[in-house]
């Protein structure tokens, strides 16, 4: 699976991002060198999309792909679709739920087949969790040092009110879809919808 490696605070920086929107407590003290200078229209537009493929860890092709499915839904506007789609991503509602320090952390947690949804093995960190989804770790798991070092970590993390967690049994439930207002993502989907668009 191809992944982005590069220095996570580097990109921060370049982005403009807290990196605590990934789970991650440093902070970097460097400026960007680019700090001050006028960006274009497209330039911020670009920035808008990366910022959002680096908060998910998303390469472009997924990315693509969730954009033209939140292009086909019915209901809400295209941005705000996106911006649910990549939300409801199993990998994140992992991460959410404060089974992983961070959203790679959660992928790895998923891709090694730790988590179930509704009682059934999943592994695909872009599987899209539904209302009343149930995802908990593996049984044989629970009692593992990784999760009681990973919860004393994300202890004090805020769980968004569209989910509900029991950090004894290590599961959740997905008690509603939610709406764009309540997903704390510093990132301006209009901006890529407008992209995506030209």
């Amino acid at each position: 699976m191809a992944r982005d490696m590069g220095p996570v605070l580097k990109k921060c920086r370049s982005l403009g991002l807290e990196p605590a929107y990934l789970g991650i407590n440093k902070k970097s003290n460097r400026t960007s060198s680019r700090a001050g200078k006028k960006v274009s229209e497209y330039g911020l537009q670009l920035r808008e999309k990366q910022k959002a493929k680096f908060i998910y860890g998303i390469l472009e092709k997924p990315f693509r792909n969730n954009f033209d499915k939140a292009k086909k839904l019915k209901y809400g506007t295209t941005g705000e679709n996106l911006m649910i789609l990549l939300e409801l991503r199993l990998d994140n509602v992992v991460f959410r739920l404060g089974f992983g320090r961070t959203r790679s952390e959660a992928r790895q947690i998923v891709d090694h087949k730790h988590v179930l949804v509704n009682g059934k093995r999943i592994n695909i960190p872009s599987y899209v969790v539904k209302a009343g989804d149930v995802i908990e770790i593996k049984e044989k798991f629970k009692s593992a040092q990784r999760y009681k070092d990973v919860l004393e970590v994300t202890a004090g993390r805020l769980v968004p009110a569209w989910l509900e967690v029991n950090h004894e049994t290590l599961s959740g439930t997905v008690k509603e879809i939610p709406s764009r207002d309540q997903i704390d993502v510093p990132v301006n989907e209009m901006l890529i919808v407008e992209l995506y668009s030209k």
